[in-house]
């Protein structure tokens, strides 16, 4: 379970991310990163190596195999939490009863961290739009 100061390395990597252009299945800061690569990114910033490779994918992967291996991922190397807190990651369903599809960190001020499709690594307001769609909160490993 994060503790404050994990949260507060979470939030100063992720801060780097920032303006990395948006790439499908990439997660190199500066270079190009979806939502996934981003958390990849952060996480061998704080902790070295990935745990797992993850497989190939499209971009339309959830609606196609109908799996949360996106939830079961996150619940596989992070903790599930109740509360969000900044630093923590977010997991978001685009659509209803479709698996999840989008993850992004709670920054502070109530806005998100996230890699946009179509964009880059930018901050968001948590809006009605976003918090409609969010389904699962973890929590990075203490460090």
């Amino acid at each position: 379970m994060s503790d404050d100061r994990t949260r507060a390395a979470v939030l100063a990597s992720a801060e780097g991310w920032l303006g990395t252009p948006y790439r499908h299945q990439s997660s190199a800061r500066y270079v190009g990163t979806d939502c996934l690569g981003l958390i990849r990114g952060v996480w061998r910033e704080l902790y070295g190596a990935e745990p797992e490779t993850p497989p190939a994918y499209t971009p339309d992967w959830a609606e196609v195999s109908g799996e949360e291996s996106l939830r079961d991922a996150a619940a596989r190397w992070l903790s599930p939490i109740a509360t969000p807190r900044p630093g923590d990651a977010l997991l978001f369903r685009m659509a209803p009863r479709a698996p999840c599809k989008h993850i992004g960190i709670l920054y502070a001020e109530g806005r998100i961290l996230h890699a946009y499709w179509g964009k880059a690594v930018v901050l968001s307001y948590f809006a009605p739009f976003w918090q409609r769609r969010h389904v699962a909160s973890f929590a990075f490993p203490s460090l």
